[in-house]
C-alpha cells in the first residue's frame, strides 16, 4: 500500500516559484511527495529542510546531500532552523492534516474503519492519546472539543453518553467509541457525526491548531522578503486560521492599517484559493476538501 498520496503535488511546488539556489522547508514531510518534487527543482547549491514528528517516516528519509529531516513538530521551526544554521528560507510548504498512512494503519486509531486501541498520536513518544481524552476528560472539556474541533451540534449528547459508558467500563477501542456515538445520533447521521468526533479527538490529542498557530506566527521571522508560503488545509478550522493570517497579519483577523489605509501585514495573499481538479479527486477522494493558499513575504 502506498504510504501517502500527495495532494496538489505539482501545483504546490509550482506555487513556491522555486529558486534553484534557494533554501526551502517542507514542514509536513509525510510520504515525501512535495519534498521529492522540490529537490528536482533545486540545483546543486539548493537546500531542503523537512519536518515530521511521526517516527514511521524515518525509513523514507531521502538520500540526498541537499536534504535534512528534523524529527519534530513544525511548531518548533525557529529553533531547528537555528540548529541548521539557517537564518531565513526562500519558501515553505505545509500540507496539513492526517496522511493516508495514518488513516490506513490499522493499529494507530485514526480511523473507525479498523478496530484498534484509541491512540491517534502522530508522535508516539508523547503521553496524551485518544484513550486518555475519552476516558479522563471532564464533561465540559469533552463538550468543548467536540463543539470547537468537530463543529457538531450533538456535542453535549455524545459527551454525556461517553461519561455513561465510562461508568460501565473503559472506552478503550475505536469500536467502543463508535458504539457510543451510534447510540445517541440518528442513524442517517451516524457516519458524519462519528467522523466529526474522531476529528475533534485527533485535533485535541495532537494540538493541531495550536501547532498551526505557532507556525503562522513564526513565519515573518523565518521567511525572507519575497519568499513564498504555500499551505494546504483540509477543514474549515485550519483554513480559517491561514486565511486570517495571510489577510490581516494576525490570527484574530484584526486588520491594522497605516496612515494611507494599507493593511499592515507580513504577507500578501497571491491569487485565489486553489482546489484539486475533479480528476485528482476521482483518483484520490481524500483530496476533495483540500484548499491551498499562497502568500508572499512583503
Amino acid at each position: 500500500m502506498e504510504y501517502h498520496t500527495t495532494v496538489l503535488l505539482h501545483q504546490g511546488v509550482e506555487a513556491l516559484d522555486v529558486d534553484p539556489k534557494g533554501v526551502y522547508v517542507d514542514v509536513t514531510f509525510g510520504g515525501g511527495g512535495h519534498s521529492n518534487v522540490l529537490l528536482q527543482e533545486l540545483g546543486d547549491r539548493g537546500r531542503l529542510l523537512a519536518f515530521d514528528q511521526d517516527q514511521d517516516v524515518i525509513p523514507r528519509i531521502l538520500q540526498d546531500s541537499r536534504f535534512q529531516l528534523f524529527e519534530a513538530n513544525f511548531r518548533f521551526i525557529k529553533n531547528f532552523l537555528k540548529v541548521a544554521g539557517v537564518d531565513k528560507v526562500d519558501g515553505l510548504i505545509a500540507d496539513l492534516g492526517v496522511s493516508g498512512h495514518h488513516f490506513d494503519s490499522s493499529d494507530r486509531g485514526f480511523s473507525f474503519r479498523f478496530k484498534s486501541d484509541l491512540d491517534m498520536r502522530m508522535n508516539r513518544n508523547q503521553s496524551l492519546d485518544a484513550k486518555q481524552v475519552v476516558n479522563e476528560y471532564e464533561l465540559d472539556d469533552l463538550i468543548r472539543i467536540f463543539r470547537r474541533y468537530g463543529e457538531t451540534s450533538f456535542a453535549p449528547k455524545i459527551a454525556r453518553r461517553i461519561l455513561k459508558a465510562r461508568s460501565e467500563g473503559v472506552v478503550a477501542t475505536t469500536d467502543d467509541l463508535s458504539k457510543v456515538v451510534e447510540s445517541c445520533v440518528p442513524q442517517h447521521k451516524f457516519k458524519s457525526e462519528l467522523t466529526k468526533i474522531f476529528q475533534a479527538i485527533r485535533i485535541e490529542v495532537n494540538d493541531e491548531l495550536g501547532a498551526l498557530e505557532e507556525l503562522l506566527v513564526a513565519l515573518p521571522d523565518v521567511v525572507r522578503t519575497g519568499g513564498r508560503v504555500v499551505i494546504i488545509s483540509y477543514h474549515s478550522l485550519e483554513d480559517r486560521l491561514v486565511k486570517h493570517f495571510f489577510r490581516s497579519g494576525n490570527l484574530d483577523d484584526n486588520q491594522e492599517k497605516d496612515l494611507y489605509g494599507n493593511v499592515l501585514r507580513s504577507f500578501n495573499p497571491l491569487g485565489k484559493v486553489v482546489k484539486p481538479t475533479p480528476e485528482e479527486i476521482e483518483q484520490n477522494p481524500r483530496a476533495r476538501s483540500a484548499k491551498m493558499r499562497i502568500a508572499q513575504k512583503s
